[in-house]
């Protein structure tokens, strides 16, 4: 599995309510893509930078969702570029639901034959 982290502008002079009424908005979307299996809606306590978490099964399935697009969607609206990186989500404990869950390695990180 990899986690892919997304950080961008808040719109300058926005709340805390205006932000998540943008991010209602695009419910929808995140829920017709059948790649996704989860995303997190994060704001830093200073209200500065939002951020997304998102559960993907592979780079690619979260590059194809974040396009060039979609990027130029979130720079219209923040007025900057938004950050991706990449992580391999290897262990997951899920206390609310009493469970611990081991990822085999993702296909990213395997060395290719030479």
């Amino acid at each position: 599995m990899i986690l892919e982290l997304v950080e961008f502008n808040s719109p300058k002079g926005w709340t805390r309510e205006q932000i998540a009424e943008d991010a209602r908005h695009v419910i929808p979307k995140w829920q017709a893509n059948t790649e996704l299996v989860r995303k997190h809606f994060l704001l830093e306590l200073n209200g500065k930078t939002g951020a997304g978490v998102y559960i993907w099964p592979s780079v690619e399935a979260a590059q194809r969702a974040h396009n060039e697009v979609w990027r130029q969607s979130v720079i219209k609206r923040t007025g900057g570029a938004p950050t991706i990186r990449y992580f391999d989500l290897f262990l997951l404990i899920d206390n609310e639901n009493g469970t611990v869950k081991e990822f085999s390695e993702a296909a990213e990180l395997k060395p290719t034959a030479a």
